[in-house]
């Protein structure tokens, strides 16, 4: 059960690709108040307090998701679809983060309500800065809705 604030949602099954953006979220001083997870299924669950987390609260929804769209058991796709049909969590800002260049899950992605599509960067160093770019717009710059 998670009772505090969850500032980012990290949804990504590739470990070493995970561990990049924690390292680079850390190097921004924002891991704090991150939770992973590595399956759709389990994301699902933590997203809409069930399973598990069902004794989750409101206050740990997170303020924004990072979403893979290959994951395993439920896909991101699916994910995003359930997110932005729900009343209590189609606010919450979804950034898909995949190596997918198909226009096809780019269009896809944005008739479900994808707040930003972007194509994981290779390297490291442009990796951090695309995720520490995210972190400044998102959670600083953004306004959301009370």
């Amino acid at each position: 059960m998670i009772d505090q604030q969850v500032d980012i949602l990290l949804i990504e099954d590739n470990p070493d690709e995970a561990e990049l953006a924690i390292r680079s979220l850390k190097k921004s001083n924002l891991a704090n108040n991150l939770v992973h997870i590595d399956d759709g299924a389990e994301a699902l669950d933590f997203i809409f307090a069930k399973g598990k987390y069902a004794g989750n609260t409101a206050q740990s929804r997170p303020r924004l998701i990072l979403l893979d769209l290959n994951l395993p058991k439920i896909g991101g796709l699916e994910i995003l679809k359930q997110i932005k049909a729900n009343d209590h969590t189609r606010m919450i800002p979804v950034v898909v983060l995949t190596s997918s260049q198909e226009q096809r899950d780019v269009i896809e992605s944005y008739k479900l309500g994808v707040n930003s599509y972007i194509v994981k960067p290779v390297n490291f160093e442009s990796f951090s800065r695309a995720i520490s770019e995210l972190k400044m717009y998102w959670l600083v710059l953004n306004q959301p809705p009370v």
